[in-house]
């Protein structure tokens, strides 16, 4: 249904607030002799100016009734009165309210079209020199040149915070510049969307095969890919999706990515004797990457001498034996300085790595621990008792004002560590590998543990596979499943999945189970039912803190969208007493468990032992305390940590009953409950159904088909990466 939208006009009498780099704005406008608050988005708005908006009314539970700005239309002041008010209110540097009333004492009404076409004429005015006039004419005339490209891009679907990042770009030859090559929006750094300008190139009736479009199309394609895990893509492939996205002859494809690659816009490089193109920022990162792993190679770290002696000492110490290649490990990271450490659960990487820990403490060695999200540095602590990092704590990341990612602790400024220990690489894409190995401290250890089993990182790369492919790094698979794991059927259930076996299904007794359903609403029924009753009534567990739901997807009567309404009412269901609040179209109220979906290093949290810090991280999962709604604000616990969300921060929270297997990596949860009825083809798959077995730590029930188990074990179609890191460490060791 279209949304009504209502309309006012009025002078705006005074600027409230106002974002410089959004343009969102608070105004005051004189309707009808009556005041009336505005809000939205309105860059450079200035008292004075005339202004047509189109919007919503709403009441404000703190400011009152105030009108929502959709469009603003806007006109210069016209009346002697309205230009004073307008020049007066700084709207002009270097015009302040003694010089606007001389300019109008002398201009009158055309105060401002003298400023704007005969900036010499203001020289009259005592105090103005001729650089001042000029000055002044241009900071006009810079304001004019900003509202017009706003209007000019807005039919366009391109909004008015692009708009300025636009202007800040091509000034005042901004519109000339766009009609002239529509497609520099695409380019960095605005990257506005290739669909956005081609249809801006359409309405100024460029041709199809425009030179500017299909190189913009290209480049398009890479960037799309690689928010698909891509870092480059085949010669070949590329060329064909240019041809069939951008509706050409692959010849025009063809010439114009050789113009991109002759200017150095793109690199080429071959691997495995077939050419692949890369933007200049992926190749660079992997080139980077390659050469300084090889570089720690080549000058390693001093080694730790009597390894076999330390391990003997802690054997002997905690009456453990280590197997044959978990020595080996821990005698290589003592050795040689960089090791991969992977292996499935129940292997021992846990108890390999503390061993690691302990040798290399005792040796003296500052050992730092890092991993990619807040929950995995969590699970760090909890198994190795030692302080653990997000890679972006650890870094200290800042934020620019593109939500981009700069870290403090670069080449320049270099990590304090004698050794990093890195969990979780499968996680870690190849911008922040990169981004670690330019921190490290050259003869610093690196020890990367991971599963290469397991879903890749969510960005381009294919970090872990990469390196334990090359062969070119010292690598420890561990392999045996020791004694105790060997009787957890999680354990012995998630191998047999990652081998392509079908697992155990029909086992009564041990700790994973399977509930056959074939029905989507049966599955939903029994799926409460477990949450609500029977795991809590039989093994003790909070529905909140220890039952995690994870599916495979969002969508669908099974997905963790529908799945989350209806756990939300049965576990933590409305009533008098608990205050909600709607975030955009989701209600929260108070008790609900909800999780972080990206990292916000900005909000405030405080801990019970009253020391405070900044930063709520991707994946971390709590409860909502309370939720004030005049203030529209709402506290969240996370474990110890107690964090103050305003409205705008809110949006970045969603329920948490239920989560994607893709938001449960790096986590471990008591007991998972997990719905098996087939989805999106694309989502259901071998890696993805061992991720997620893998997250459940005392108990696992799967409810549903056993005809989707066995066809997820069954598509082994291991998502397909195209990166070139493997290729760079190759050919980096062979020269």
């Amino acid at each position: 249904m279209k949304k009504t939208l209502y309309e006012v006009k009025g002078d705006v009498e005074r600027i409230v607030f106002r974002n410089e780099q959004n343009g969102y704005s608070v105004i005051e406008i004189s309707v009808d002799n009556e005041v009336l608050t505005a809000v939205g988005t309105m860059p450079y708005i200035s008292a004075g100016e005339n202004v047509r908006l189109l919007g919503n009314f709403k009441s404000h539970p703190t400011f009152g009734d105030q009108f929502v700005v959709e469009v603003c239309e806007r006109s210069m002041p016209t009346t002697v009165a309205a230009i004073l008010k307008y020049l007066s209110s700084g709207a002009i540097k270097g015009v302040g309210p003694s010089i606007a009333s001389k300019l109008v004492e002398k201009f009158g009404e055309k105060t401002l079209e003298i400023i704007e076409k005969n900036p010499e004429e203001l020289e009259q005015i005592r105090g103005i020199t001729k650089d001042k006039a000029k000055r002044i004419s241009e900071e006009f005339n810079k304001l004019f040149g900003i509202r017009e490209l706003m209007i000019y891009l807005g039919k366009y679907g391109i909004t008015p915070e692009d708009a300025i990042k636009i202007y800040k770009i091509y000034g005042q030859k901004a519109i000339e510049s766009i009609k002239e090559n529509p497609y520099l929006l695409c380019e960095e750094p605005l990257e506005i969307n290739f669909e956005r300008a081609d249809r801006l190139a359409y309405s100024l009736q460029m041709p199809q095969e425009d030179s500017c479009r299909i190189r913009a199309g290209i480049v398009y394609i890479l960037h799309h890919n690689m928010n698909n895990g891509h870092t480059c893509l085949p010669k070949d492939k590329l060329l064909e999706a240019a041809s069939n996205f951008l509706e050409i002859a692959l010849e025009q494809a063809n010439a114009a990515l050789e113009d991109l690659l002759n200017e150095g816009t793109l690199q080429l490089d071959v691997i495995n004797d077939r050419e692949f193109i890369f933007t200049n920022k992926m190749h660079q990162v992997e080139v980077y990457s390659a050469g300084r792993l090889l570089m720690m190679l080549k000058f390693p770290p001093k080694k730790i001498k009597g390894a076999q002696g330390y391990i003997d000492a802690i054997e002997n110490k905690y009456q453990i034996k280590y197997a044959e290649l978990q020595r080996k490990a821990i005698k290589k990271a003592l050795e040689e300085g960089l090791l991969i450490l992977t292996g499935g659960p129940g292997t021992g990487k846990t108890t390999t790595l503390n061993a690691i820990i302990n040798i290399l403490e005792k040796n003296g060695e500052k050992v730092y621990l890092a991993a990619p999200t807040g929950r995995a540095a969590q699970r760090m602590v909890s198994v190795t008792g030692k302080e653990a990092k997000t890679i972006h704590r650890l870094l200290e990341v800042q934020w620019d004002a593109d939500n981009r990612p700069n870290f403090k602790r670069n080449e320049k400024n270099l990590l304090g560590c004698d050794a990093l220990i890195l969990d979780e690489l499968s996680m870690v894409d190849a911008s922040l590998f990169e981004s670690v190995l330019r921190a490290m401290p050259l003869g610093s250890r690196l020890i990367m543990v991971g599963d290469r089993d397991q879903l890749p990182s969510v960005g381009a790369g294919n970090v872990l596979s990469d390196l334990i492919n090359s062969k070119v790094i010292p690598t420890v698979e561990l392999k045996e499943i020791f004694r105790q794991s060997l009787k957890s059927l999680i354990v012995t259930n998630a191998h047999k999945i990652v081998n392509g076996e079908l697992p155990e299904l029909l086992v009564r007794n041990n700790d994973f189970f399977f509930i056959d359903a074939q029905d989507p609403q049966v599955i939903s029924n029994t799926i409460i039912d477990l949450c609500t009753k029977r795991l809590p009534k039989t093994y003790g567990y909070s529905p909140l803190f220890d039952i995690q739901v994870i599916a495979p997807g969002k969508k669908g009567p099974l997905g963790t969208i529908s799945i989350n309404k209806i756990l939300q009412e049965a576990i933590n269901p409305a009533d008098k007493i608990k205050k909600e609040i709607n975030i955009n179209g989701t209600i929260f109220r108070e008790g609900d468990k909800v999780m972080q979906i990206r990292n916000n290093y900005n909000i405030i949290f405080a801990r019970e032992d009253g020391t405070s810090g900044e930063g709520v991280f991707n994946g971390d999962i709590g409860t909502i305390l309370s939720i004030d709604k005049v203030e529209s604000t709402l506290i969240v616990q996370f474990d110890d940590k107690y964090a103050k969300y305003e409205q705008e921060n809110a949006a970045d929270l969603d329920l948490a009953y239920a989560i994607t297997v893709h938001k449960s990596q790096g986590s471990e949860f008591e007991a998972v409950v997990m719905p098996m009825y087939f989805g999106a083809p694309q989502l259901y798959y071998r890696n993805l159904l061992y991720t997620a077995v893998t997250r459940a730590k005392t108990l696992l029930v799967m409810v549903g088909t056993s005809w989707t188990v066995r066809k997820m074990v069954e598509n082994n179609k291991k998502t397909k990466r195209y990166s070139g890191l493997c290729n760079f460490l190759v050919k980096g060791i062979k020269k």
